[in-house]
């Protein structure tokens, strides 16, 4: 059983997304190499195979150490854990949310407006005791 998922069942939604992110990570930085290889081997007529190589090696690679690190009991119980914490969260209404929104916009723009006021009265004080030049 080396390749059987620890507490399968539990946990998943927090153990897809780690691995939607991971993919993510994974496959940019595969594209990355991909360019990096038409730089280094530019003149190789099997630079192809070198980029396809690179590729599936470190897909493979990554995807292997990824489903090993999910699947070690101590991640995966606090993947599993933080999954139960987060059903237990009370989320806002979307009602909540447009309010603290606009209050969030309101403030600041308020306090971009006070900035600006004060960077006009500090400018004007400034000029007026020449360490500023007009």
């Amino acid at each position: 059983m080396a390749l059987a998922i620890y507490k399968p069942g539990q946990g998943y939604w927090t153990r897809v997304m780690s691995a939607i992110g991971a993919a993510t990570l994974v496959l940019t930085g595969v594209g990355w190499l991909w360019a990096q290889f038409q730089m280094w081997f530019s003149g190789s007529e099997n630079l192809i195979y070198y980029q396809g190589g690179m590729a599936v090696g470190m897909i493979v690679f990554f995807g292997a150490l990824l489903y090993w690190l999910l699947n070690k009991p101590r991640i995966a119980d606090f993947m599993i854990a933080t999954e139960a914490e987060m059903k237990k969260v009370n989320w806002p209404t979307r009602r909540e949310v447009i309010g603290s929104t606009w209050i969030v916009i309101c403030g600041a723009m308020l306090m971009a407006g006070w900035l600006w006021v004060f960077n006009l009265v500090f400018g004007w004080f400034f000029l007026q005791i020449d360490i500023l030049e007009g």
